[in-house]
Order: structure tokens, then C-alpha cells, then sequence
């Protein structure tokens, strides 16, 4: 038995998983800023709105930490095939995450002028999209450390439900400032505020996809229903 090739297979392995691990934890890092957000919009509380924000440079070092990771497996052990995928998958997802700790830092920044105005009432929707962005991206981590394709698809395929609560939410949004255009200014950070948690679902989506490639070695190319996109949606 070859016990040097045996041990390079071992170190390897041990390092993709110490990888894997990484960008696990910095999702929920990002999950938890994006319920931080939340909180602090329904709180109305500025200073902790600004530690929210503050603390995304946390998953912006993260993501760099796990950028050199991939680069040292590269250029240490050159996977082949599946191996591959998975070093270069872990490159896309932990991009991914980055992107979902801006926008939650996003939400939080408008947070900031929100509270300084009166509440609205469609506030409270704000809540619920956000539960659901924040479910999305816990299964899929779930899914990306298990290696489970299939819970990865199902992630992907209930996306959809993110989308119809941002929709309703920008339709009540559009109305309440119509009745009372005193409420436009208030409104309109609510709405960029539902388009950063709607594109952290797309997110999820990304990295549904990306776990599906590593898994099957193939894109997931299945017909998926998508709720259609508001006009003139706000985005950040």
C-alpha cells in the first residue's frame, strides 16, 4: 500500500473540510447579521443598527481567509474532477455569502433614517420575507456541508415563495404611499430594504446550484417557477 499517497489524500480531504466548515460558519455569520437587521429595524435602534453594519467587515475577512484557502489547495494538491468542483465551488459560495452580508449590512444602513421617522404599518411584512431569506440560506448551508443535492434543490425550487412575499410586500408598499404620500419617504427605504432580502434568496439559489454541480458533476437546469418581478423594483 502506497502509504505517502494515502497520507496526501488524508491532508487533503482534512483541508477541504477544515474549507468547508469555514464557509459554513461565516453563512451563519450571515445569517445572524441579516436577523440583526431585522431586529434592529423593529427596535428602531440606531446605535445597534450601526454595529450591524459595522460588522460585516467580519464576513468580508472571512471570505478572503477562505479566498487563500482555495488558492493553497490549488496550488498544493491540483485536484482533478469532483475535487475540483468542490474547491472551486467553494470559491462561488463563499462569494455568495459575502453578497448576503452586504445586503443585510444594507438593511440595517436603512435602518438608520427609518427610525428617525414615524413607523408605517407595512413594516411588519419586512419580517416575514426575511424569515424566509433566512431559512433559505440555513437549509442550503445544511445542504452544501452534507453534500445533499437533492435539499439543495429543494431550496432552489422554493424560491419562489421569497419572491411572492417580496411581491406582496412591494404591492402594499406602493398603495400605502398613494393613500397617504406622506409615507413616501418611509416607504421607499422599505423597499430597497425588501430588495436586498429577495436578491439573499437568490443567493440561496446560487448556492443550491453550486452544491447540485458538486454533487452530480452537471448544472441544474431543471424549469423552476420564478414569481414575476414587481415593475421598477428598487434595487441597491
Amino acid at each position: 500500500m502506497n502509504t505517502t499517497a494515502d497520507h496526501i489524500i488524508k491532508s487533503y480531504d482534512k483541508e477541504l473540510e477544515r474549507l468547508r466548515d469555514e464557509i459554513v460558519r461565516m453563512g451563519e455569520l450571515a445569517v445572524a447579521q441579516l436577523e440583526a437587521a431585522i431586529d434592529v429595524v423593529e427596535r428602531r435602534d440606531e446605535r445597534a443598527a450601526q454595529r450591524v453594519v459595522d460588522n460585516d467587515d467580519a464576513i468580508d475577512a472571512m471570505e478572503h481567509e477562505i479566498s487563500h484557502g482555495v488558492v493553497r489547495l490549488l496550488a498544493l494538491r491540483s485536484p482533478l474532477a469532483s475535487d475540483l468542483r468542490a474547491v472551486f465551488s467553494a470559491l462561488r459560495v463563499a462569494s455568495d455569502i459575502e453578497r448576503i452580508g452586504d445586503y443585510a449590512a444594507n438593511v440595517a444602513k436603512r435602518s438608520i433614517p427609518l427610525s428617525m421617522v414615524a413607523p408605517v404599518a407595512p413594516a411588519h411584512g419586512l419580517k416575514h420575507l426575511s424569515q424566509l431569506a433566512a431559512n433559505a440560506v440555513r437549509k442550503v448551508l445544511t445542504a452544501y456541508r452534507n453534500d445533499d443535492a437533492e435539499s439543495a434543490h429543494q431550496v432552489w425550487r422554493d424560491d419562489v415563495h421569497v419572491d411572492e412575499a417580496y411581491n406582496a410586500l412591494f404591492r402594499e408598499l406602493l398603495t400605502y404611499m398613494m393613500e397617504d404620500p406622506r409615507s413616501i419617504s418611509s416607504c421607499t427605504h422599505l423597499l430597497f430594504m425588501a430588495k436586498n432580502i429577495e436578491r439573499i434568496g437568490d443567493h440561496a439559489t446560487n448556492i443550491a446550484e453550486n452544491v447540485w454541480f458538486v454533487v452530480k458533476g452537471e448544472p441544474l437546469q431543471a424549469p423552476r417557477e420564478k414569481a414575476s418581478d414587481p415593475d421598477a423594483a428598487p434595487r441597491d
